[in-house]
Formats: structure tokens, sequence, C-alpha cells
């Protein structure tokens, strides 16, 4: 059966099982995927967490009050990194999730191309809104 430490397959070829693992999907190019889900999802522990905070401590501020807390350095600085990371931790959990379950390939595209579209379009939005905001315009 193995030949100079080749296998002899069905069809009576001989091939290196490198050879035929080759094209059959990814080798090792999901885990990057996988830390950074990991990374983004350990951010949001501590992003949320003061975000919450926030919140809470301009629940019944008037509005000026609430402005002039989120136009603070640190809170502008910090709620942009809030929301560049649900945005990007959002994207790779619903990437995974289309590839998982749907099966047909132009609607895996269509929808795949269509969270990205939306995720950097709520994104910007809120980045120009929260940078109106703390900048003062």
């Amino acid at each position: 059966m193995s030949t100079n430490g080749q296998q002899h397959d069905v069809r009576g070829e001989l091939r290196n099982p490198l050879k035929r693992a080759r094209g059959l999907g990814s080798a090792q190019s999901g885990v990057a995927h996988w830390w950074t889900q990991r990374v983004t999802a350990a951010a949001l522990v501590f992003l949320a967490l003061w975000f919450v905070v926030t919140v809470l401590g301009a629940l019944h501020a008037d509005y000026a009050t609430a402005r002039s807390i989120v136009a603070k350095p640190w809170n502008a600085v910090l709620l942009v990194a809030f929301v560049l990371t649900v945005c990007w931790h959002a994207v790779l959990g619903l990437q995974i999730v289309i590839e998982d379950y749907v099966h047909t390939r132009w609607k895996e595209v269509a929808l795949l191309v269509l969270v990205k579209f939306f995720a950097v379009l709520g994104t910007l939005a809120t980045l120009m809104a929260v940078l109106r905001v703390a900048l003062g315009a």
C-alpha cells in the first residue's frame, strides 16, 4: 500500500496526502478570525462596562450635560473604540453564522456584502456624530 512514503489511491494514483488535501479548505487562516473574535469580545467586556456606567451617569441629565460628557476627550475616544469594536465583532460573528448556515453561494456572498456595508455605514454615521459632538460642531 505504501511506496516511498506515498499511499496508493483507489483509482490507482500515487498521491502524497498533502497533495490530496490542498484546495480542500484553509490551513490556519481561520485562526486569525477566531483570535480577532475573542480579542474584540474581551475588549467589549471593558468597553461595555464603561459605556453602561457612562449612560447611567447621564440618564437624567439634560441635553447640554449629556453633550458635555460625550465631548470629554477620554469619553469620545472610548465611545469611538466601543463603536468600532462592536461593529467589528458583529461582522465577525455574522460572517460565521452566514458561512455556516447559508448554503447557496450567491446568497452567502450577498449577505456578507450587506453585513459589511451596513456595518461600515453604521460605524461611519456613529463616528461622525461622536466627532461632531466632541469637536463642538
